[in-house]
């Protein structure tokens, strides 16, 4: 794949609402998304044996590498405009630590902000974007 893909959890709410945030903020639109429990996820899995099959965890895969939890967050604000890109900063940071802050959140998201019964429909540019 030539652009980074998101993998998300796609009926997690918190998920859902993030995604939609991230198309509003992007500054150069080169990311893609693609639901964990999908066809895309199952092709890089293949590549990237550390994408986990279970659903906690949001993976961003770029190039040769697949960033998973706090680092996939870090490591996509670079696509982002100011001044949401200046947290790609601390993609230098150790996961373990922002990881837990991470854990947390992902642990209760279902409980916070439920699941995503229905989808939002992307406009005609932005739905290339979505692997299945």
């Amino acid at each position: 794949m030539d652009s980074p893909v998101v993998l998300y959890d796609g009926t997690c709410g918190l998920c859902h609402k993030s995604v939609g945030w991230v198309l509003r903020h992007e500054r150069d639109h080169e990311l893609r998304f693609a639901p964990l429990q999908g066809e895309t996820a199952a092709a890089l899995r293949t590549r990237f044996p550390e994408i986990p099959d279970t659903l906690e965890t949001i993976v961003l895969v770029d190039g040769p590498r697949a960033h998973l939890r706090s680092k996939a967050f870090l490591h996509a604000a670079r696509h982002l405009r100011a001044p949401w890109r200046w947290a790609y900063a601390f993609r230098w940071f150790p996961g373990f630590v922002l990881d837990l802050g991470y854990r947390v959140i992902a642990a209760i998201r279902y409980r916070v902000w439920g699941r995503a019964d229905a989808c939002d429909l992307p406009s005609p540019d932005q739905r290339a974007r979505f692997l299945p």
